[in-house]
């Protein structure tokens, strides 16, 4: 029997909760209860800024992420769930934290004018398997002085495995939300009358209950997990056939057309039942073009 809440980690959960325009005030609560800052100045404004960042150049690849925000001083903040295990993950957060630092400057601007980018990351999986703790917060220091000159990046994530206390446990406001993420579907109402003292994770649990989502917002979340079983399955492909490298190669190929395919069905099946090209994108990862025209190959 489905619990009263949904999973806080499903990517299209996590943006109804925390990339809209309703619910700004429990992002911008969980921006200051989790990320450290250096003057202690806790964001009072956010305005949304569009996740789908084009490349310059052809070459280049899109970058997608789940939340790109701006605080009232300029400041930007990248904040993603992930699910899936990759590769070269924390590359990825690189990539997208000088994306987001890069696309601030355009030719008549000067570099001083540049703001500092926050990457926040939760995962799902262990990211550093060295590390006990489930929070770890990184930025750029001097090697000597161990001084933080260059302040314009910093990276923090949250590791989900790692967290492990219980509801009777929980200490601090960082503990209650990676209590959220981890355990919402089965929170019970007497749970949630523990955690309901802080205002942001009450909402966000409001959020979550099923009771309040229309059919339609059930379908698409659904349809979410499908794709992220799809993805995983692809990963955890291609890392059983490494064994020998040149079948891996073509098995991988192989794996990843039929993927393809796989994931252009999906999109298809929610373009018919309504779901928006953007939110297919985003969920997906295929492009507009590859959507519509998929769309337009089975309909003829």
């Amino acid at each position: 029997m489905f619990g009263k809440f949904l999973d806080p980690k499903n990517d299209f959960a996590f943006r109804k909760i925390f990339g809209t325009e309703k619910n700004k005030d429990i992002l911008i609560h969980f921006l200051n209860d989790v990320i450290e800052f250096e003057k202690g100045d806790p964001i009072q404004e956010v305005s949304f800024l569009k996740t789908i960042q084009d490349p310059e150049i052809k070459a280049q690849k899109t970058s997608i992420v789940d939340i790109l925000c701006q605080d009232e001083n300029g400041n930007r903040y990248i904040v993603e769930m992930q699910v899936a295990k990759e590769k070269g993950f924390e590359k990825r957060a690189q990539y997208y934290a000088s994306k987001a630092y890069s696309s601030q400057l355009n030719a008549q601007e000067q570099f001083h004018k540049l703001r500092s980018v926050i990457f926040l990351a939760i995962t799902d999986f262990v990211m550093f398997p060295q590390k006990k703790g489930y929070k770890s917060d990184h930025v750029i220091l001097d090697k000597i002085s161990y001084e933080n000159d260059l302040k314009d990046f910093s990276f923090t994530f949250l590791e989900l495995p790692k967290f492990n206390k219980n509801i009777d446990q929980l200490s601090n406001i960082v503990e209650m939300w990676m209590y959220f993420f981890k355990h919402a579907e089965e929170t019970s109402r007497e749970d949630l009358q523990k955690l309901a003292q802080e205002h942001a994770i009450a909402r966000a649990y409001e959020e979550l209950d099923r009771f309040g989502w229309n059919e339609q917002e059930l379908l698409t979340y659904e349809q979410t997990w499908k794709y992220e079983a799809t993805y995983i399955a692809s990963m955890e492909q291609k890392f059983d056939e490494g064994i020998a490298e040149g079948l891996a190669r073509g098995r991988a190929e192989g794996y990843a057309e039929g993927a393809k395919l796989a994931l252009t069905k999906v999109a298809h099946q929610m373009l018919k039942q309504g779901v928006s090209v953007v939110d297919i994108h985003h969920i997906t990862g295929l492009s507009e073009e590859e959507i519509l025209t998929e769309s337009a190959e089975r309909k003829g």
